[in-house]
């Protein structure tokens, strides 16, 4: 069982409001750990801070990281720093929104 391996499939399936590209691959999530009871841990950011759809995309995380099959807890920590560019950006994410 590779909880963490799953917890990024889970978040390829969480999409931005705005950007149809999952927030994983937008480069949104700067870390996931997980403990020896797996519990998960997420630092996440958003494409800009007054995003009005902010609270529901953290709900949207931390529901998809929640129902990862093995996953006990899951806390999502959503920060600023470092701000968020689009050099974050998979290489897959900017050839769909045709940066590349």
């Amino acid at each position: 069982m590779n909880i963490e391996r799953d917890v990024v499939r889970a978040l390829r399936q969480v999409y931005d409001p705005e950007i149809p590209v999952n927030i994983y691959d937008l480069g949104l999530v700067y870390e996931i750990r997980v403990d020896e009871e797996h519990k998960v841990n997420v630092k996440m950011t958003l494409t800009a801070p007054n995003c009005p759809m902010a609270d529901q995309l953290v709900e949207e995380v931390h529901e998809a990281v929640k129902n990862v099959p093995g996953v006990t807890d899951a806390a999502i920590e959503l920060v600023f720093e470092p701000v968020w560019d689009k050099s974050r950006m998979s290489e897959e994410a900017m050839l769909e929104l045709g940066l590349l």
